[in-house]
């Protein structure tokens, strides 16, 4: 978890995830990361709970989630966790928009030195 925990400090300081929030989660929950630098695995995939768990633990920024047409003030406010367990469910990740979002996010990862597949 500490590489993914890296992975999405990365992508903070890079605003390259800004806009592609269905892509990412796309990307976290159902495609593998490696670093191309030296081939480390960051993951290989992730349940819902984990990827939610990964984004309150990384302090997200909420508001992202009006980019899936979500109102972050009808979501749990306390719980973070269940805030974005929610947000992903309503993301639809296995959908042909989310995997559209995906392939846009991975040309972008890739600058930043992470292969996706």
């Amino acid at each position: 978890m500490d590489a993914l925990s890296s992975f999405l400090d990365a992508l903070k300081k890079s605003k390259h995830v800004l806009g592609h929030l269905r892509g990412l989660l796309h990307i976290l929950i159902g495609r593998s990361i490696t670093r191309i630098d030296d081939g480390t695995v960051i993951s290989k995939g992730l349940t819902w709970r984990e990827a939610a768990s990964l984004l309150k633990k990384a302090r997200w920024d909420p508001e992202m989630v009006r980019e899936l047409g979500l109102d972050p003030d009808a979501l749990p406010p306390r719980d973070r966790q269940r805030y974005w367990y929610m947000a992903i469910a309503h993301a639809k990740v296995d959908s042909p928009e989310a995997i559209g979002a995906g392939n846009r996010l991975v040309d972008l990862l890739r600058q930043l030195g992470y292969a996706v597949k």
